[in-house]
C-alpha cells in the first residue's frame, strides 16, 4: 500500500511540474496535466489533494471542469490551441517522411478533440 502512494505521489508532482511549464510553454498542455495531478495526490494524500485544489491555477483552470459546469472560454481556445500545435508538427512530420496511416489516425483524434472541445464541454463566462 505504502509502494502505491509513492507511486502516486511521484507521477503527481511530474504532472504538477510538467503543468506549471505548460503555463509559460505554449507546447505543454496545462489542464491535462493538473487533471493528472488532482487524480495522481487524490489517491496519495488527502493533505496534497486539499492543497493542490486550493490553489490559483487549479481554482483558475480546471474547479469548474471538475464540479462539472464548464470551461471558460479563454482555457477552451488554449488547450485546442496547444493541441493542434502539437498535433500540426507531428501531423507534418509524419507526412514529409511518407507515413499516412498515423496521419489518418492523428487527424481522426484531433477532430473528436475538437468536436468535445466545442460541443462537449460547456462554455461559461467569467466570474
Amino acid at each position: 500500500m505504502k509502494l502505491k502512494r509513492l507511486l502516486f505521489l511521484t507521477i503527481g508532482c511530474i504532472c504538477l511540474g510538467l503543468g506549471c511549464v505548460g503555463i509559460a510553454l505554449p507546447i505543454i498542455p496545462t489542464v491535462p496535466f493538473f487533471l493528472a495531478t488532482v487524480f495522481c495526490f487524490a489517491n496519495s494524500s488527502q493533505k496534497l489533494h486539499d492543497w493542490f485544489i486550493s490553489t490559483k491555477m487549479y481554482k483558475k483552470h480546471l474547479e469548474s471542469y471538475v464540479k462539472k459546469e464548464g470551461m471558460l472560454l479563454q482555457t477552451k481556445l488554449t488547450i485546442l490551441t496547444t493541441v493542434t500545435l502539437l498535433m500540426g508538427v507531428g501531423f507534418t512530420m509524419m507526412m514529409l517522411k511518407g507515413i499516412y496511416v498515423p496521419c489518418i489516425i492523428l487527424a481522426v483524434v484531433w477532430i473528436c478533440h475538437v468536436i468535445y472541445f466545442v460541443f462537449g464541454v460547456k462554455t461559461i463566462k467569467k466570474k
